[in-house]
């Protein structure tokens, strides 16, 4: 190649350099064919370790970092006459040609089309999924919900739905966070994390966007699991650890905290530490509600409340009603929604809380005023009083 589009080459490889250094826990692999006549001269670059990557070439391996990669490559291309290079990150391509007439730089989506053999299994019971068979099919099948040969599993319908309703109900608030450069999602309780790796390929994989994801639970086996199914996923931008969530300290701001099916109070544990990490939105799910059902006491109730299962109920709707509402006296928009059928399970509400001012004075006197009319001792009280004190 001659001198000029050598220049030119070096210049987009330049850019590159950049991607290797800012996406790194998005990067697969970099493919690139030199061409001299009718010969084709394969390389292939992997990733090494921290910023440094190796060169697979010609019978040998050499290890370079990032910054060097366009000085590496453009010269080596002026010894061919044709060079193609294909660079792969989650949910991108980049394909960059040259020769002596020009070089050309493209853009692809890296998600793939749907086939058409896998429609119909996108659109079970008449919804049109957002995470599709066909698209997602490695980490369907990572987390169970695709056989071996890429069918949904009969048993696993309803996971499927659910996992994709998630997506659909958060939504809103990933615009809410669009701004932000990289979205960090801090998961409590996070279990097997088959949520978070569904939000993980919605973020990078469909939107383009940036992201790191921190997943919490006390359980060493769950752990282990989900760091073995990033492993297995190339998901290089999530971390995992065996920690009690009102202990642990984020070493990086937190824009979203996520609890699903948290159980009694860790509900509580979740959004103290999502309000101590000032994060700029809450998602609760929350399952059992225990503490609230041995407490409260208000004597217009108790013809009602005599019976133990209404008794129950109520205790259900109190419990998230003063989370909602301590929510908004700090601040946050504050919505609750239905996140699954009641057919399927009555613990199916989703508490969404967007941070949009410091504090709502209205709210706050509300929440005192219930709080004391019920004889409650909230565990969020609790656990915003222990955080305050830490």
């Amino acid at each position: 190649m001659n001198k000029q589009n050598i220049s030119k080459l070096k210049l987009f490889l330049t850019g590159l350099e950049q991607r290797l250094l800012d996406n790194q826990p998005f990067f697969i692999r970099i493919d690139i064919k030199f061409k001299s006549g009718t010969k084709d001269f394969p390389a292939v670059v992997t990733h090494s370790h921290g910023n440094d990557y190796l060169l697979g070439y010609n019978g040998r391996k050499q290890v370079f970092s990032a910054n060097q990669f366009s000085e590496i490559i453009s010269t080596e291309a002026e010894k061919y006459d044709e060079v193609y290079i294909t660079y792969q990150e989650r949910g991108t391509n980049i394909l960059i040609s040259g020769d002596n007439k020009g070089v050309k730089i493209k853009y692809e989506d890296a998600l793939k089309e749907e086939p058409q053999s896998h429609h119909v299994a996108s659109h079970i019971g008449n919804r049109e999924y957002i995470i599709k068979v066909g698209q997602a099919d490695e980490l369907l099948k990572e987390i169970g919900i695709l056989s071996k040969d890429g069918k949904v599993k009969n048993d696993m319908i309803r996971k499927y739905n659910q996992i994709d309703h998630f997506v659909e109900l958060m939504k809103d608030i990933i615009d809410e966070l669009s701004e932000n450069e990289t979205i960090t999602v801090l998961d409590c309780g996070c279990g097997k994390s088959y949520l978070t790796f569904i939000l993980n390929f919605y973020l990078k994989n469909m939107l383009k966007k940036s992201c790191h994801f921190i997943g919490l639970d006390y359980s060493e086996t769950v752990i282990e699991a989900s760091r073995k199914m990033a492993a297995n996923l190339g998901y290089a931008n999530m971390e995992f650890h065996k920690t009690d969530i009102r202990h642990y300290i984020p070493d990086r701001p937190i824009d979203l905290v996520i609890s699903l099916h948290a159980c009694d109070t860790a509900t509580d544990m979740a959004i103290g530490l999502g309000i101590r990490a000032k994060a700029k939105a809450i998602i609760a799910v929350p399952c059992c509600h225990r503490e609230l059902l041995s407490q409260y006491d208000y004597e217009p109730f108790k013809p009602i409340i005599k019976h133990g299962v209404l008794k129950t109920r109520m205790a259900d709707i109190l419990t998230d009603g003063l989370r909602a509402l301590k929510l908004e006296s700090l601040g946050y928009k504050v919505s609750v929604v239905e996140y699954i059928s009641p057919l399927e399970t009555p613990k199916n509400l989703m508490i969404r809380a967007i941070r949009t001012q410091n504090e709502n004075k209205k709210a706050a006197e509300e929440y005192r005023r219930l709080v004391k009319l019920l004889n409650a001792d909230p565990a969020l009280d609790r656990e915003l009083l222990h955080l305050n004190n830490s």
